[in-house]
């Protein structure tokens, strides 16, 4: 990878509202609906008005595009709208391309949003029933006609060799998920509050794809999530102290694909996520012993631990002792296993109630959250701080 300087974005923008519908399995209206909601609860939050915004940032998975939500939100005119492409890698660069707009001064008040029936309508876990014709389609077509045809069995294939390389077992799996879910019992807003699990029912939970196990496979939810970015002056006059963008980055690895990049020279890692560490340590001036919190990107168990050794908190093969031991408090909203399934965009929103202190698992002092963004994709990530 080349050697490239650090940006100039840090410290330019803050997220400043937070806003959701309840995490569901049903939720009964219209994914339009769900994005809506989401964007008037965020603006509430942060003290401003539909009136007040002229950037909207989703996901190109999103079924409401950004006029069609302006309009039925009672936004008025928009200087800027934007779509990120690869799933759940989107996360982390909605917020990428906020802090952009408004550090340039195209925007002045930009809302990031997500929204999904991803239960009770299109479920990703269903597998692979048709593909339009493009060129990534046509990569996936080394894979889905034997039989890898869900996220699932695509990430199996690369916890399998991480196991091989490491002499470990899918105990070593267990722990992420364990930690999240006792997040999530303590969290009224997660589908599993009060829900706690041992290592014994990680391990008694059904086979999904060998070595995935039910609880190491995120859940399917219903619900919709929007953050509101601005600039770190206006930041300091609204009513909620604001989570500033210390560091945000992209990041597409070599022979990258989707979840399916199975002709690298190795599977035990995640280069598409070492590209982003490598930014945001560089851009922040931070390292792993400044993080207070992170939130990393679980829908499934083995990435979470492949995340944190390409970030530099442990070794490769150690991820699994380090969580164990509770090095760094991993998910305290209960991740995508333990709260909910919302493409990451949930995972933000806990990092800027760290921030704020009001975390239902607040961590005493939190003043530097990490988070990350999907997986096995190319995808991005975020360092978020206290004013000043």
């Amino acid at each position: 990878m080349s050697v490239r300087r650090a940006d100039s974005l840090g410290g330019r923008a803050a997220i400043v509202g937070i806003g959701a519908t309840e995490f569901s399995k049903d939720s009964g209206r219209s994914e339009l609906k769900l994005a809506v909601e989401a964007v008037r609860a965020a603006l509430d939050d942060a003290g401003l008005t539909p009136a007040d915004v002229d950037g909207l940032v989703t996901f190109t998975m999103d079924t409401s595009p950004e006029i069609t939500v302006a309009q039925a939100a009672g936004i008025g005119e928009l200087s800027f709208f934007s779509r990120i492409h690869y799933g759940g890698g989107a996360a982390c660069a909605t917020v990428q391309q906020a802090a952009l707009a408004v550090a340039s001064g195209v925007a002045d008040v930009v809302v990031c949003y997500r929204a999904f029936n991803e239960r009770s309508g299109r479920r990703f876990g269903s597998g692979m029933q048709h593909r339009e014709p493009t060129a990534e389609g046509a990569a996936l077509g080394w894979n889905l006609p034997f039989g890898l045809l869900t996220p699932a069995s695509w990430v199996a294939m690369a916890a399998q060799r991480y196991l091989h390389t490491y002499n470990l077992t899918p105990e070593a799996f267990g722990h992420v998920a364990v930690t999240d879910r006792r997040h999530a019992a303590r969290n009224p807003a997660a589908y599993f509050y009060r829900k706690p699990i041992t290592l014994a029912d990680h391990a008694a939970s059904r086979w999904i794809v060998e070595p995935l196990r039910l609880l190491d496979c995120c859940q399917e939810t219903d619900g919709g999530q929007a953050l509101v970015v601005t600039s770190a002056e206006r930041a300091r006059d609204l009513p909620r102290p604001p989570a500033v963008i210390v560091a945000v980055a992209q990041g597409a690895g070599r022979a990258q694909e989707q979840m399916t990049s199975f002709y690298r020279d190795g599977l035990t890692g995640l280069p598409e996520t070492a590209v982003v560490a490598g930014q945001l340590w560089r851009t922040s001036g931070l390292a792993p012993r400044d993080i207070d919190v992170g939130i990393l990107y679980d829908h499934f168990t083995p990435f979470v631990l492949m995340q944190l050794e390409e970030f530099g908190f442990c070794g490769p093969g150690e991820a699994a002792d380090f969580v164990a031991d509770g090095a760094l408090p991993l998910n305290t909203h209960g991740g995508q296993l333990g709260e909910a399934y919302l493409h990451g965009m949930n995972g933000i929103a806990e990092a800027v109630r760290q921030i704020r202190g009001t975390s239902v698992n607040q961590i005493p002092g939190a003043a530097r959250t990490l988070v990350t963004a999907g997986t096995g994709v190319p995808t991005s990530g975020l360092i978020l701080g206290t004013d000043g």
